[in-house]
């Protein structure tokens, strides 16, 4: 199995290869390259392919118990300064691997009936094999700078994809968003990453974690500095996975295109994060007081993620929310020391939650035949319902992807998410007390989801529905002071010509709806549906307590793991009553739902209205937006603005004021260049004379 393992650069080099090669067309040869479609898609689906099959033999030689294997080349070197690049493959590489590959390829193959009409579609699918070759390269980095390096790629690449409809104003403003909010939590990470090379002199994860502790027991390096850098690091994945107070860029990430929402909340860019602590648990499990960071940062997203989720109307932006949480169910778990159970539950949502992003995207599609491709109504679960009638393979595959992330047994969330509750509550039970009751709200918000989309009449053509999404609309542009600003019937002729605020570029040729009901989507995009549904619903029973097998491939670094040992240990009315809390009150959420959406025995308004602080603090977001434009955007402004006045009165001041002064002293001076004689002469004797006075009088 060597000689796997030799080429194993080639995973992250085949997409890279696709990319380059067709974007140096699109350059050279934008109009012939842009008619290339099924050359193309072929060309990166194939090459995505081969990475993942080049993926799943690596993960099947270590899981036959090959040794970890590391490459590296001396990529600089000054003085006693060595920086080596390369590449290794371990258990946790060669599971990423396999989830980064898996995901992207049936994106891809997703992306060739949804952009089927879209003018970008080969730029599209360029940008995503740079993404998926940045995310691998990320995932085979053995060191901190080559992290950082395709960390900043990754960033990039989603910067690109959320913005590929940059014609939108809404696409735009929020690729600079993500951005700019990222930029805040990689340069934390740059500092991190100098302050810890500073103190160990290496950028080796096992080396760091090794020196840093007997520094600190030595006094060479206190030990709230040791901290203070594990924190700045900590902030790259804070920006990346979206955890407060960074996460306000996710929700507005929907703007892109559905395939990149899929392969961005599932498999890459938001478990990068996940990922790098994993990676540098070594660091961090040697100073309580970084791990106790991390444990609170991620139970407080995983909550507020899900409050706000319960409000929102829009399906993608609800599942961004949902990402949120169930990233901070994640990052909680790395926090209390549950290695494994974080890396579980990264493995189970990377692929329902892709088969929930990938089953909005089909729902949009066939909205969009009815109502028009304005994102508005397209996207608004308001104007859905009844769909699973129209569109049964998707109301399938969705309904298993909601009950894996409910904790539903035996779906793939319950066993992950059970082992984080699990193993939360043995070190905090106030933390288990915010994830349980986080796993209650978030089946809630996701059965509200289904319902609202799959059951119950179809409303795309209710013009009472119709004016208040419209209304809403306007509100938001100030255009608008009531209910009556516009007439019912111009509203829904508004809508029935897909005539919204904004239409999505891809679709200008396609701009009129054709269809007085939605319809299933191609074989293109319910195949990867389908095939999502399967670990979603079964890859779960890979990490059961009583047969744990995905621990006893996957746990911390120095430690080890006995499968027949664990399964002695395994305490039966622990796991009974630990599991049924979970799903009790999971169970509890969905009936919740089912009375609200399905049956519509209470009235969701009439609850709204009895708490409205609560709700209006759910849909707005925890104001988190309304904070940052007031604090820094505005601020920004207001500082800018000081600046322009300090440049324009001082530092143009002084330069204006040396001119003038360049300019009396030259008016002046040009009355003694007259060329006589006889003045110069009389210049010099005055000139002499002054100087003896002043002689003499000193």
């Amino acid at each position: 199995m060597e000689p796997i393992y030799q080429y194993a650069w080639l995973i992250p080099v085949l997409p890279l290869l696709g990319a380059m090669i067709v974007g140096l067309g699109l350059i050279s040869f934008s109009k012939a390259t842009s008619h290339l479609r099924t050359l193309s898609s072929v060309f990166i689906v194939s090459l995505v392919g081969a990475a993942m099959v080049l993926s799943f033999a690596l993960l099947w030689s270590q899981f036959h118990g090959h040794e970890p294997y590391i490459q590296m080349i001396e990529w600089a070197a000054a003085g006693d300064f060595h920086l080596s690049m390369g590449y290794t493959i371990d258990h946790l590489t060669a599971l990423m691997l396999v989830i980064v590959t898996t995901v992207a390829f049936l994106v891809m193959v997703y992306t060739d009936g949804y952009m089927a009409h879209d003018p970008g579609y080969v730029r599209f699918y360029a940008y995503l094999s740079l993404f998926s070759s940045s995310m691998l390269g990320l995932v085979v980095s053995p060191n901190l700078v080559q992290v950082y390096v395709f960390w900043e790629l990754v960033g990039m690449c989603s910067y690109l994809l959320i913005g590929f409809w940059y014609e939108r104003k809404a696409a735009a403003d929020a690729c600079q968003k993500a951005f700019v909010t990222n930029r805040v939590g990689d340069f934390g990470l740059l500092l991190g990453i100098l302050g810890l090379y500073w103190a160990t002199r290496s950028f080796d994860f096992d080396v760091i974690g090794d020196r840093l502790p007997q520094l600190v027991e030595s006094g060479a390096v206190s030990g709230w500095l040791a901290a203070l850098f594990a924190v700045l690091v900590f902030l790259g994945p804070v920006a990346k996975s979206a955890q407060v107070p960074l996460h306000v860029w996710l929700p507005d990430a929907m703007e892109g295109p559905t395939p990149i929402s899929a392969l961005i909340h599932a498999a890459t860019m938001v478990a990068a994060g996940v990922f790098l602590i994993a990676r540098a648990f070594p660091i961090f499990e040697e100073i309580p007081a970084a791990m106790t960071i991390i444990a609170w940062t991620g139970a407080v997203t995983a909550f507020v993620g899900a409050t706000t989720a319960i409000t929102q109307n829009d399906i993608k932006k609800g599942l961004a929310y949902s990402t949120m949480s169930q990233l901070g169910y994640m990052v909680m778990a790395m926090g209390v020391g549950s290695y494994t159970a974080g890396m579980f539950h990264l493995m189970t949502h990377a692929y329902f939650k892709a088969m929930l992003f990938l089953g909005s995207g089909s729902v949009i599609h066939g909205m969009e035949a009815v109502v028009g491709h304005d994102p508005a109504y397209a996207q608004d679960m308001r104007l859905m319902g009844g769909l699973r009638k129209y569109m049964p393979i998707t109301a399938l595959t969705f309904l298993i992807g909601t009950l894996a992330i409910c904790g539903i047994p035996p779906f793939a969330g319950f066993w992950s998410k059970d082992e984080i509750l699990g193993s939360t509550f043995e070190v905090s039970p106030l933390l288990w007390m915010i994830g349980w009751l986080t796993a209650g709200i978030t089946a809630f918000y996701m059965f509200r989801m289904y319902f609202s989309t799959f059951e119950g009449e179809f409303r795309a053509k209710n013009a009472n529905v119709i004016e208040k999404i419209r209304t809403e609309q306007l509100q938001s542009l100030g255009l608008a002071f009531g209910p009556g600003a516009m007439n019912p019937k111009e509203l829904t002729m508004d809508v029935a010509h897909g005539h919204g605020s904004d239409h999505d570029h891809e679709h200008s040729a396609h701009d009129h709806p054709h269809s007085e009901f939605p319809h299933e989507s191609p074989l293109a995009m319910t195949l990867p549906l389908m095939i999502l549904a399967v670990p979603s619903a079964l890859i779960g029973l890979v990490g059961t307590p009583f047969a744990n097998y995905f621990e006893d491939f996957i746990h911390p670094p120095g430690e080890s793991f006995s499968l027949a040992e664990a399964a002695e240990h395994f305490d039966l009315p622990e796991f009974l009553i630990m599991g049924g809390s979970s799903v009790g009150i999971a169970l509890i959420g969905i009936t919740l739902a089912s009375l609200m959406y399905l049956r519509g025995k209470i009235d969701p308004a009439a609850i709204s209205d009895k708490i409205p602080a609560f709700y209006q603090l759910s849909k707005n977001k925890w104001y988190f937006d309304n904070i940052y434009e007031v604090l820094f955007v505005r601020g920004s402004r207001r500082l800018a603005r000081q600046v322009l006045e300090v440049d324009y009165k001082v530092v143009d001041g002084v330069v204006n004021l040396t001119g003038l002064v360049t300019l009396l002293t030259g008016e002046g001076l040009k009355y003694f260049e007259n060329g006589r004689a006889q003045f110069y002469a009389l210049v010099v004797f005055v000139a002499v004379l002054g100087l003896v006075i002043f002689s003499g009088v000193t």
